[in-house]
Order: C-alpha cells, then sequence, then structure tokens
C-alpha cells in the first residue's frame, strides 16, 4: 500500500481532496449545527418565560380573586395549578413546581409538584436566586421524577403571594426532549449529508484526475520505453486541448530525438572506423620508421653532438607515437567490442613488483610496498593487469610532488585490491566525474606539464571492466590522490566486499 501510495499521483491527490473536503464539512457542519441548535433553544426560551410569566400572572389574579373566599377555594386554585395532566406534560414537558419561602411561618402549607415531579429538580442555589429576583429568571436543569425518569430542560421562577398564606416561590419546568430530539436528527442528516458528499467528491476527484493522468502515464510509460531504446514509441493524441497539445510537443520531441541519436551513432561509428582504419595504416609506415631511428640511433656516437642529440629524440618520439598508436588500437577494440582476454593463474604481489620495476627502476625509494608475505593467486589477464598498475604508478610519480608513494595489496575471501596513494596535487570533486574520460586530462593547456594523452585511466578502466573488477578513485587538492583496483580471485567471479576502501583512514 505504502508503495502504491508512492507512485500514484491520482490516489494521493483523491485522498488528499477526500481528507480537505471532510475538514471543510466538518467545520461548516459544526458551525451550523451550532447556530441551528442556538436558536432553537433560543425560541424555545422565550416560549417558555413568556409563558411561565402568563402562568404565573393568571394564578397571581386567580388567588387575588379569591382572597375574599375561603380557604377551600385558594386549595382548589392551587390543586386546579398542580395538576398538569401527565398526557398534556409529555407532549408539552411543562411542569410546575410550588415552595413557600423559608421565613414563612403560615400554618396552611400549599407546597407541591406536578406528575410526582422530584423537589430536587429545582436547585437550592436557584431558589435563593429566585426570592432574591425582582422579576422571572431562568437557568437550565434536569427534571427529575420519582419514578426515576430524567429530562433536559428549563426552569423559569417566579414569586406568587397567596392569601393568608404569604410568599411562595412559583416554578414552571419546560422539557427540551422535542428540541434534542430535532436536534439529534439535524445531527444525524448533516453527517450523512457530509458523508454523502466526502463520497460524491472522492469519486469525482478521482474520475477527472484519471482523465488528466492517464496522458501523463501513457508519456512516462513511453518515456521509459524511448529511454530503454524503442525510439519508435509515439503517444495517441485525441483532441485539440492542453494534453493534445502536450502530445504532439512529446511526439515532436521523440522524433527530434531520435533523429539526433541516429546521427550521432553514425558519427561514432564514423569516428571509431575512422580511429580504426588510421590505426592501422600508421602501423606501416611506423615500421619503416622504427627501423630507421635505430639504425641512426646505433649510429649516434659517430655523430656531431647536435646530430647524435636528434637521434635520441627521434627515438624516444618514436616511442611515445607508438605508445598513442597501441591506445588507440586499444580503444577501437573496446569500441567494437572485440578486445580478448587471456587468463592465467598468477601470482598479483608479484604482478605489482613487476610494474614497480618497470616504471621505476631506480633505486632511489619514493615508493613503499606494503604487501602481505604470501602470494595471492588470481585468474587474470597478465598483459592488462600491468598496463592498470603502469598507468596509476605513472599517474602517481607525475603528481606526488616529491612526497613518497604508498602502495597496499589486500584480499579477502572472493577478490583482491591494490591501491596507490600520492600526497600530491591531488583532484577536485568537479575533475573527479571526467577521470576515466576518453582525451580528458587534468591540465588541458598546449603547454602542459602534467598529462598524457588522455587514455590511459579510461583504457584501465575498461580493462578493469573485462575482470568484472572495478577501479575507483579519491582526491583533494593539495592531499593527493588514491586509486584503488579490485578484481576478482576467480576467473568470472564477483566482488562481494572490497578490501581496501577508496577513502583512505584519517582523511575523513
Amino acid at each position: 500500500m505504502l508503495k502504491r501510495w508512492r507512485r500514484s499521483l491520482v490516489l494521493r491527490v483523491t485522498v488528499t481532496i477526500v481528507a480537505l473536503s471532510m475538514i471543510i464539512i466538518w467545520l461548516i457542519g459544526s458551525a451550523l449545527y451550532s447556530q441551528v441548535s442556538t436558536g432553537i433553544f433560543k425560541e424555545k426560551l422565550n416560549v417558555s418565560i413568556a409563558d411561565a410569566t402568563s402562568t404565573s400572572r393568571s394564578t397571581q389574579l386567580q388567588l387575588s380573586i379569591a382572597q375574599y373566599q375561603d380557604k377551600a377555594t385558594v386549595k382548589m386554585i392551587i390543586n386546579e395549578i398542580l395538576s398538569v395532566p401527565s398526557v398534556s406534560g409529555s407532549n408539552s414537558g411543562r411542569e410546575i413546581a410550588l415552595f413557600p419561602f423559608p421565613k414563612n411561618t403560615s400554618a396552611t402549607n400549599y407546597r407541591g409538584t406536578s406528575n410526582l415531579m422530584s423537589p430536587k429538580s429545582v436547585a437550592d442555589s436557584f431558589r435563593t436566586k429566585t426570592r432574591a429576583a425582582k422579576g422571572p429568571i431562568w437557568e437550565r436543569t434536569d427534571i427529575l421524577y420519582l419514578g426515576g425518569k430524567i429530562d433536559h430542560g428549563i426552569v423559569v421562577g417566579n414569586i406568587l403571594e397567596i392569601p393568608s398564606a404569604g410568599k411562595y416561590e412559583i416554578y414552571v419546568l419546560f422539557s427540551l426532549s422535542q428540541q434534542n430530539a430535532t436536534l439529534t436528527l439535524i445531527g444525524r442528516s448533516l453527517w450523512l449529508t457530509g458523508i454523502v458528499l466526502t463520497l460524491l467528491l472522492g469519486i469525482l476527484s478521482w474520475l477527472v484526475l484519471r482523465q488528466l493522468i492517464a496522458p501523463v502515464r501513457d508519456a512516462a510509460r513511453i518515456a521509459e520505453q524511448l529511454t530503454a531504446g524503442d525510439l519508435d514509441q509515439r503517444m495517441d493524441i485525441r483532441g485539440e486541448d492542453e494534453i493534445a497539445r502536450l502530445g504532439y510537443a512529446f511526439n515532436e520531441m521523440a522524433v527530434s530525438l531520435k533523429q539526433q541519436i541516429s546521427r550521432l551513432e553514425n558519427l561514432s561509428r564514423l569516428q571509431q572506423r575512422f580511429v580504426s582504419d588510421v590505426s592501422h595504416e600508421l602501423r606501416t609506415p611506423l615500421t619503416t620508421m622504427r627501423m630507421a631511428s635505430q639504425v641512426l640511433y646505433s649510429a649516434k656516437d659517430g655523430f656531431e653532438p647536435s646530430v647524435a642529440r636528434s637521434a635520441e629524440l627521434l627515438a624516444s618520439q618514436i616511442d611515445r607515437f607508438e605508445a598513442l598508436l597501441n591506445d588507440l588500437l586499444e580503444v577501437s577494440r573496446f569500441d567494437a567490442e572485440a578486445a580478448v582476454m587471456e587468463i592465467r593463474e598468477v601470482d598479483f604481489i608479484a604482478l605489482v613488483r613487476e610494474a614497480i620495476d618497470y616504471v621505476h627502476p631506480s633505486q632511489e625509494r619514493i615508493i613503499e610496498l606494503h604487501a602481505p608475505s604470501e602470494p595471492i593467486i588470481v585468474d587474470v589477464d597478465p598483459r592488462r593487469i600491468q598496463r592498470i598498475l603502469r598507468n596509476l604508478l605513472t599517474n602517481a610519480i607525475d603528481h606526488r610532488e616529491e612526497k613518497t608513494i604508498d602502495i597496499t595489496i589486500a584480499q579477502s575471501e572472493d577478490a583482491v585490491s591494490v591501491g596507490v596513494r600520492d600526497y600530491g596535487v591531488g583532484f577536485s570533486n568537479r575533475d573527479r566525474s571526467s577521470l576515466f574520460e576518453r582525451f580528458w586530462r587534468a591540465d588541458p593547456s598546449r603547454a602542459r606539464v602534467r598529462g598524457g594523452t588522455g587514455l590511459g585511466l579510461s583504457i584501465a578502466m575498461e580493462d578493469a571492466k573485462l575482470h568484472q573488477g572495478k577501479l575507483e578513485a579519491w582526491g583533494l587538492p593539495s592531499k593527493g590522490a588514491h586509486f584503488v583496483l579490485t578484481l576478482p580471485k576467480f576467473s568470472g567471479g564477483t566482488i562481494t566486499s572490497t578490501p581496501i576502501q577508496v577513502i583512505p583512514r584519517g582523511d575523513f
């Protein structure tokens, strides 16, 4: 599911829209529910206060008229007030309670409640407020019945003067059951409406996004096929809208890309053929030139000093030219995938020592070799490995700046590594990505002091890949460089661990 979430834009956008819709609908629904509930309560409160005030006034009027009659008449009026029919009470939610003032010393007591309502329905604190008030007051309360029934409601309190009995508190309580039922119905309707709206928004978003994303998905699929090399793939275009214009532009880009790749492939093939043909054609005159230079070089002792020096320069430059020609031939073999290896079982430490002796035969100790005492037997092409090692050692000597070069050999169960570490000029991060490119030089000027043809490291990398190995490089300006060659010990094997890390310890 997490993978689908990362890969599907339609799913992410749809879920986001649904989540935001739920939040917005919840906020709007909550505000609407709050306003409706407040309005219903205010309406009920106004009606309740008016009804309670009317009840108190009519009762007071009846009692005032009855003051000239006997107590039985007053008792009958009180009983009629408290005898609220139970059916009417359940429908209108109207109950009445009558309590004497605490300081009332009259022998006649008209205390009572309607429909077996508990006197505790009116809180003592509210009774105190009612006695101190100059008019009707109200508050929320719970209407309690002796049978255990409880209703939420409103109580309105007022003062009543009963002839020959003193002051009494009269309370009219109104149930909010109908209002609560109405609000419950409204709340459920709002929730149901919100859920339906959210589902509809989710479905609509899914359908619309699928229509919008489908062409983009097709473009991504075709782009992957173009990347894989199938340059004949094109988008299906319908209509003339923005998506259609995107399809036209994408197809035109694919056509242009195919033309450019074909042109570059043709150019690459021409360049490879040119390099191969020129390299082969130059070998014949080079052989003749080498024979002539050897004759001149062998007779240089009988020449004048300037002529003898010219013979030496001629021989050295022909050697250099032959090395360049061999590099070009090797590059053409790599391009033609015609490079062939001659695998033999050899001692890797002996190969490294031979390369050191070839590159630096003098007795000056500028190279320190750190290797195991026992031989390390590997299956490699000795000629190609020698070429890699000579190239790395030559570069290290050229850039060492009069400092020692450390060569380290280490092995694991299935691999062997050799690291060439110099402490000279090094290279920058910008140069790191170009080190193994063909014809790239650290010093590109024509009057350069360092750098050869720019093919050495490129050929070394190709030789390492032929052995299923790897060649890595690390360097920092003014801190030197570290090249690590790692090879599998056995032909056709793979590298599971690197015995020498390319980043030297202590540099980071």
